[in-house]
């Protein structure tokens, strides 16, 4: 049998927020109850194939360090099983329009002629700032807030000290690895005193909250497991988040939440 995009059903990128299953969207919910077919990322809780029980599930990880599922052939898995009718949603971590290569996903279906609904959700620096109990755009501090991730497409730093000028919190994305380099080239813009946090496996159980420097970033992140989703924030108004301090086990560290 042929098939046409006249019979394709849109695909589905659907964000699946942090980790905690109870802060998916009731839509993100419907839409995972129909689906036949799961494009599963690595950085979704592996729990949530439970909320699509006819599904055929197909895990597409994509991590640091690890080998990865190479996009093309995400991006044709999509259209295949897309064109043959079936109702495809492709999973993400966080929300799926934030530095998840859902631009690219989105055009390369757009060409093949089957369309595209997004669902969002929490991303990992909103998770990150209610675990710490902090306003990431705490006006005493700052007046924004910008993302930045520290993995770029043509492995180029970005202008870390127009960053500094801009008066924003940082929420650096995928900067573990990096958290030394990415703190040296900070610190030849703002004080070694700024404020900084570093959260990991934000709403899951084993959540990791640092609270430290600019100028001890790079070692306090050392002192972390390396395979977790991790998010940096840098700026003033993190200075708000030491009310969240459990000091038991030492001096601004919040310890896991399970």
């Amino acid at each position: 049998m042929s098939v046409t995009p006249s019979c394709a059903r849109d695909v589905v990128l659907l964000s699946a927020g942090p980790g905690d299953l109870e802060l998916l969207t009731i839509k993100a919910v419907k839409a995972l109850a129909s689906a036949q077919v799961l494009l599963l990322d690595d950085l979704a809780n592996p729990e949530i194939v439970e909320l699509a029980p006819q599904a055929r599930v197909i895990r597409v990880g994509k991590r640091g360090g690890c080998r990865s599922t190479p996009q093309e052939f995400i991006c044709r898995l999509m259209r295949r099983y897309a064109l043959q009718g079936l109702r495809v949603v492709r999973v993400k971590g966080g929300d799926a329009l934030l530095f998840g290569r859902a631009g690219e996903e989105i055009a390369f279906l757009r060409r093949a002629g089957v369309g595209v609904q997004v669902i969002n959700g929490v991303s990992a620096a909103f998770a990150a700032a209610a675990a710490l109990e902090v306003s990431l755009t705490h006006r005493s501090h700052c007046h924004g807030i910008t993302f930045v991730t520290a993995h770029t497409h043509d492995h180029g730093e970005p202008n870390w000290g127009a960053l500094a000028a801009s008066g924003t919190t940082l929420g650096i994305y995928m900067g573990l690895r990096r958290a030394d380099a990415l703190a040296a080239a900070l610190l030849a813009h703002l004080p070694a005193s700024t404020p900084a946090a570093i959260v990991q496996a934000a709403t899951r159980p084993e959540q990791q909250r640092r609270l430290t420097t600019l100028g001890e970033l790079g070692m306090t992140a050392a002192a972390l497991p390396p395979g977790l989703p991790t998010l940096l924030l840098v700026g003033g108004a993190l200075s708000e988040a030491a009310a969240a301090c459990d000091d038991r086990d030492g001096p601004m560290v919040v310890q896991a939440v399970g």
